[in-house]
C-alpha cells in the first residue's frame, strides 16, 4: 500500500515569534525554521506502518517555498521513499488541498496522513478540505491507528472522551499529539536522504489557482498582561470583583 504524507515547513516550535514591523504578519528574518510537529508525527506514523509491512512506499509532499526542501529531505531521512515539493509561497488551505487531490489523483495512495493542523496558521482545515474533494473517509485527531483488511480504524479524541471509527481504504488521517513520540534522524540516514528522488512541481502543473481568498489586514502582538494587585481582606476582594472587575454582582 502506499502512503502519501503532507508536511509543512513552518517557524520552529521553539522560536518566540516577533510581529513584523510593519503588522503584515510574522518576522521570519534569521528565524529557525522547521517541519511543522504535527507533521512529524504524521511521517512517524507512516514510518510504523512501513516497518510492519503495511506500507510499502511513502510520499512525502510539502506545499511552500523552495527552502521546504529541507523539511522533505528531513522527511527521507525518517524513512520515506521519495518527495514532491510544489512551490507556493503562502498558499491557503484551499488552494493546498486542492493540489493534494491532485497528487492524490496521480499517485492513488491507500492512504493519507497529515498533521490536524499547523502551527503557523492554525486553521486544521487542509485534512477535512482534501478528504471533502477526493470523497475519502477521513479520521481526525488521531491517537491511535490502525490498518488492516482494506480498513482502517482510527480512535479519534474528541470532548470527553475517545471516539473508534473504521474506514474503507483510501482514506485520510490528521494526526494529534497522541499518536505516537517521533524518532530523530541517525546520520548515515540523512547521507542517503540526499540521493533519494525528489521531484519540484508548480501549481501550474496541477492546474490550481493559488490566489489567496482571504486577506490579512493587520497582525498584531497580544496585549501584555498588566501586573496583579494584592488585596488585605475577604471584603476588599469582593468589592473590587465587584465593582472593578465587574464579574460577579
Amino acid at each position: 500500500m502506499k502512503v502519501l504524507v503532507a508536511v509543512k515547513r513552518v517557524v520552529d516550535a521553539n522560536v518566540k515569534v516577533r510581529v513584523a514591523a510593519n503588522n503584515s504578519g510574522v518576522d521570519l528574518t534569521n528565524v529557525k525554521m522547521a517541519m511543522n510537529p504535527f507533521c512529524e508525527i504524521a511521517v512517524e506514523e507512516a514510518v510504523r506502518l512501513k516497518e510492519k509491512g503495511v506500507a510499502t512506499e511513502i510520499i512525502v509532499v510539502a506545499v511552500g517555498p523552495k527552502e521546504a526542501q529541507e523539511q522533505i529531505r528531513t522527511a527521507l531521512a525518517l524513512g520515506a521513499d521519495r518527495g514532491i515539493l510544489v512551490e507556493a509561497a503562502d498558499a491557503q488551505p484551499l488552494a493546498i488541498a486542492k493540489i493534494l487531490k491532485a497528487i492524490v489523483d496521480q499517485e492513488k495512495p491507500g492512504l493519507v496522513i497529515m498533521g490536524k493542523q499547523t502551527i503557523d496558521g492554525d486553521n486544521n482545515q487542509t485534512g477535512q478540505m482534501l478528504a471533502a474533494l477526493t470523497g475519502m473517509g477521513q479520521g481526525t485527531f488521531a491517537s491511535a491507528v490502525n490498518v488492516a483488511d482494506g480498513k482502517v480504524k482510527v480512535t479519534r479524541e474528541i470532548d470527553g472522551g475517545l471516539q473508534t471509527v473504521e474506514l474503507g481504504l483510501p482514506a485520510l488521517v490528521t494526526t494529534d499529539l497522541r499518536l505516537n513520540e517521533p524518532r530523530y534522524a541517525s546520520l548515515p540516514n540523512i547521507m542517503k536522504a540526499k540521493k533519494k528522488p525528489l521531484d519540484i512541481k508548480t501549481p501550474a502543473d496541477f492546474g490550481v489557482d493559488v490566489t489567496p481568498r482571504v486577506k490579512t489586514l493587520k497582525v498584531e502582538a497580544p496585549a501584555a498582561r498588566k501586573a496583579g494587585i494584592k488585596v488585605k481582606t475577604v471584603e476588599e476582594l469582593v468589592a473590587k470583583l465587584k465593582n472593578e472587575a465587574k464579574v460577579i454582582q
